[in-house]
């Protein structure tokens, strides 16, 4: 059972499937990547499975770690929401330990996601806010 770490979120004022394909090309650089399940190698030695699907991204790699990002619409243009997950299936009060117990990684979190966000934002000649 995957246990939640964090989440977090922001609009995007572009619709979905734009900010959807900006997001991959963001977090998957060398695409363009297929719909489905495929596994990436993104730093030598290490892969990740990636999940990719028309409303959302889900990349897995470790031991431990889950990044879930998902878009949908909104009055604004489209909600992006990011959730980070234990999906540990040993050792899972590890975890914790080896990550010095999470202290500031939500703050981390959304720093990175403000940043992707923006990031994203700016390609699309958008605007992003955090909710």
């Amino acid at each position: 059972m995957a246990r939640m770490i964090t989440e977090v979120s922001g609009v995007v004022t572009a619709p979905p499937d734009r900010v959807r394909d900006a997001l991959v090309a963001s977090l998957l650089p060398g695409g363009p990547h297929p719909e489905g399940t495929f596994v990436v190698e993104d730093t030598p030695g290490h892969r990740s499975t990636v999940e990719l699907a028309a409303d959302h991204l889900a990349i897995q790699g470790g031991w431990w770690y889950r990044g879930e990002w998902t878009v949908s619409t909104h009055p604004d243009g489209t909600l992006v929401e990011h959730r980070v997950r234990n999906v540990a299936n040993r050792a899972r009060w590890g975890v914790g330990l080896a990550n010095g117990f999470f202290v500031g990684f939500a703050a981390r979190t959304r720093e990175s996601f403000a940043g992707t966000l923006a990031d994203v934002a700016h390609e699309l000649g958008a605007t992003s806010q955090l909710t």
